[in-house]
């Protein structure tokens, strides 16, 4: 049988990310595993064909700094245990928690769908749908 014991939450921040939350702490508290909240913080190198005012540059550093600290709340507000790890990574969504699932050799991925919108999800696509179609490890959907 499988065993899972590490178990990656990517959340965006978005109103969807509570019920990821709330999925992977009761899979964790169910089979005794491990959950590492990850969110990723957009990278400019994303907008590099895009010209970005310099003051733009420094409100953007301040934002990923603002992210450390609503990873904190996130965690405190939405699990009630103690086996919780928290990361912040900058960069494409999809590619740094599909590297991050394959360091720390996690057994399942739970992602929310819907995370992004107009722009965003013309540009930069689905994560939710990267992950899925990229991953070697089971991926848990969670719809809003």
């Amino acid at each position: 049988m499988t065993e899972i014991r590490k178990i990656l939450c990517a959340i965006d921040f978005s109103e969807i990310s509570p019920k990821v939350a709330s999925y992977a702490q009761t899979l964790a508290k169910g089979m005794n595993a491990r959950v590492h909240v990850l969110y990723v913080a957009p990278s400019i190198d994303q907008y590099g064909s895009f010209h970005i005012p310099s003051t733009s540059v420094w409100d953007f550093v301040g934002g990923t700094v603002a992210h450390v600290k609503m990873m904190d709340t996130f965690i405190q507000d939405n699990f009630s245990m103690d086996n919780v790890e928290r990361k912040v990574l900058s960069g494409d969504a999809g590619e740094k928690i599909l590297s991050f699932a394959e360091s720390e050799k996690i057994d399942l991925i739970i992602i929310g769908t819907h995370g992004r919108r107009g722009f965003e999800k013309y540009f930069f696509g689905s994560v939710a749908e990267k992950i899925v179609k990229s991953s070697k490890i089971p991926v848990l959907t969670i719809k809003p």
